[in-house]
């Protein structure tokens, strides 16, 4: 299979597909065969173009040429005229001022955006997904060639622990170190897992890595299984991920193929297995003993610990669990090696960052940036300001069960150390902005309307818990509560966060902790007030004349 000289992409978030962007992929299929070119051009489809008009887009790489709003009939002559022909067509180009510097990762590939740094979306967007031989031609599997030519396990390991690469998945524990636990443990067999059940509201990194770079994740494992001394490895897949599920099996397949997975990788004396499994739906199984128990085809609950899964994981052996945004740093470090990651990000916290930037912002979507970027710059830099020119209120970092930072704390640093001596965690990764027509209080009780239905219910703190948090919110909003039950939120937040199971119910009440710590004055207003600042909870509003609540209250 020979490199692809262009890769077409056609714009796939929610705006796009109602504007008729799957009727262009279909039709761009058919053209790019009628006119001979599939062994020349690629096909795909991207999530983050960071545009909300002109869609939906058709970008064509390496010239990155986007064409937009594209409808139907343009198809054959795109094809025509710029596939088959090389002639770029200006009529059918984006209307919106300076196309390309709304994309980021096509910015970031010419170095236009000295602010983003793609390491791990490096590929993302850029190669075919579906090609073994489009990854090789970016350096694809360098870094594991180098691994079993070059390093021995101990070597790899404090490679990695030099470069100070941390967990992505939230805890930001040093992944090094985490090696070295499991390389360390007594026991065989030993096991290397990668966590890819991303499920917290607002967060679709991980589903970008999957989908867009498949083959990095594949190659990470097999280096992390070298490490530890694994010879087997799994991907806990979110089952609404049919997209990644399929790229990811079909990189196994090809790497298997090639002899880059399985036994005597590279002709050498080591083999490593991968083998798939898609989950159903629990949230819960994102953390990582119940991820465990569900792969053991038990139900996903967590477990007590200690002890912890580098000594007791799956099937009671040594295993090392990493997140997806963390294993695609691996190879990039391994290539580079651990000076060179040092460049990006802070002292204390190297690296980059992936973020998906939400909300009351202008433009909405992926970003990859170093530690130590301000929420300030985020907003301004990417999010290209606040919608209608408000004022940020608040932003809620690393998604539902994430710390919510008011706007006047916005120059604070996004990294472990800073958000930490603010008492706040960077999380998964998902940036909420709000702007000053939110309330608070609707937003804890959305919020708890989440974690009480995704509960697993195992433990009381957190089933219990997240009931009575969901009910005396939405007591504040409807103008049935009192002083006290600010009391009693505090309260069980905190108790909360002492006594849960697991890290997802010691979370969850995060968020009510924040609007109390930051916002209690506006929370105080809906009780002693009677009165909602935002107008969006329900209280005193008149009920519509003949309504069922008013017919109700008349009998």
């Amino acid at each position: 299979m020979k490199a692809f000289r262009s890769m077409v992409l056609v714009s796939s978030d929610s705006a796009s597909l109602q504007h008729g962007a799957k009727d262009i992929y279909i039709k761009l299929q058919e053209e790019i065969r009628v006119f001979g070119l599939s062994e020349e051009v690629a096909l795909n489809t991207i999530c983050d173009t960071g545009c909300n008009e002109g869609l939906p887009l058709v970008i064509v790489y390496p010239e990155a040429v986007v064409y937009g709003p594209v409808k139907p009939d343009d198809v054959h002559v795109l094809v025509e005229e710029h596939l088959s022909k090389g002639q770029i067509n200006k009529d059918l180009l984006a209307l919106f001022h300076a196309p390309a510097a709304e994309i980021a990762w096509l910015e970031a590939r010419r170095g236009a955006l000295p602010a983003e740094q793609r390491i791990v979306l490096e590929r993302s967007g850029v190669v075919n997904p579906d090609s073994l031989e489009d990854y090789l031609s970016y350096s694809g599997y360098q870094a594991l060639h180098k691994v079993l030519a070059e390093m021995t396990p101990a070597e790899l390991i404090g490679e990695i622990d030099k470069s100070g690469l941390q967990g992505r998945g939230g805890a930001g524990f040093p992944t090094g170190r985490k090696w070295a636990f499991v390389a360390d443990a007594p026991g065989q067999p030993k096991y290397v897992i990668c966590n890819a059940d991303e499920s917290e509201p607002g967060t679709f990194k991980d589903r970008v890595i999957l989908e867009g770079d498949p083959f990095s994740i594949i190659e990470a494992m097999t280096i992390a299984g070298y490490a530890v001394g694994a010879s087997e490895g799994y991907i806990y897949v979110r089952g609404e991920y049919l997209r990644a599920y399929q790229r990811l099996a079909n990189a196994i397949q090809q790497a298997q193929a090639r002899g880059m997975l399985g036994e005597h990788i590279f002709g050498k004396d080591f083999g490593f297995h991968i083998s798939l499994h898609a989950g159903a739906g629990a949230y819960i199984c994102g953390e990582e003993t119940a991820l465990i128990e569900s792969i053991e085809g038990k139900r996903g609950l967590p477990r007590a610990r200690p002890p912890y899964p580098p000594t007791w994981g799956l099937w009671g052996k040594p295993t090392l669990v990493n997140n997806v945004e963390t294993l695609a740093n691996i190879p990039p470090i391994v290539r580079q090696g651990a000076e060179w990651y040092h460049q990006f990000g802070t002292f204390k916290n190297t690296g980059t960052k992936v973020f998906t930037v939400l909300g009351n912002v202008n433009a909405t979507g992926l970003i990859e940036v170093p530690f130590g970027i301000t929420l300030r710059e985020v907003v301004d830099i990417y999010g290209k300001g606040m919608k209608n020119s408000g004022k940020l209120k608040l932003a809620q970092v690393g998604g539902s069960s994430g710390s919510i930072i008011p706007g006047n704390l916005q120059d604070t640093p996004l990294d472990y150390e800073s958000l930490h001596r603010l008492g706040a965690a960077l999380g998964s990764g998902a940036l909420l902005f709000c702007n000053e027509d939110n309330c608070v209080v609707d937003l804890a009780k959305t919020l708890m309307q989440f974690f009480r239905f995704e509960c697993c219910a195992k433990c009381t703190p957190c089933r219990v818990g997240t009931q009575q948090l969901y009910e005396i919110l939405t007591q504040i909003s409807e103008d049935k509560a009192s002083e006290d039950d600010l009391q009693v939120l505090q309260r069980l937040g905190a108790d909360m966060q002492q006594i849960s199971n697991c890290g997802l119910g010691q979370a969850a009440p995060v968020p009510v902790l924040d609007i109390l710590k930051y916002f209690r004055a506006e929370v105080e207003e809906h009780i002693l007030s009677h009165h909602c600042p935002t107008g969006i909870c329900p209280m005193g509003k008149p009920v519509p004349v003949g309504s069922m609540v008013q017919l109700t209250a008349l009998s």
